[in-house]
């Protein structure tokens, strides 16, 4: 099981690394022809395909449900992170509560038989 939070884990880092220059290119250069053969976008995709191998690999180990719960949950954790320290954006206490509720209520859900 810890193998698969490793492996978990790391596939959702790529995910989001990828979202990460995804987003970065697309607000830079806008949602055209040209961005979709440019260099960055092949980057974009050869981050994508390891972590869709790890991502496959996982639904063959786990439940599909707690599977996804889980990639949620990691998402969360590490989409709120890098909103805050690597683009300094600023989270009301009202919604790191409700990020921590949901972080919680995902958890609970694939965790708990």
């Amino acid at each position: 099981m810890i193998n698969q939070i490793i492996i978990l884990i790391a596939t959702q880092a790529l995910f989001t690394t990828s979202d990460l220059t995804g987003k970065h290119y697309m607000s830079l250069y806008g949602f055209t022809l040209n961005n979709f053969t440019s260099y960055w976008f092949l980057i974009y995709m050869l981050i994508r395909i390891p972590a869709t191998f790890g991502q496959l690999y996982l639904f063959t180990q786990m439940n599909l449900g707690k599977t996804m719960a889980l990639f949620g949950a990691v998402s969360i954790i590490l989409s709120t992170g890098l909103a805050f320290f690597l683009f300094q954006e600023n989270i009301t206490p009202a919604q790191y509560v409700g990020i921590t509720l949901a972080i919680l209520a995902i958890l609970t859900l694939a965790l708990l038989k």
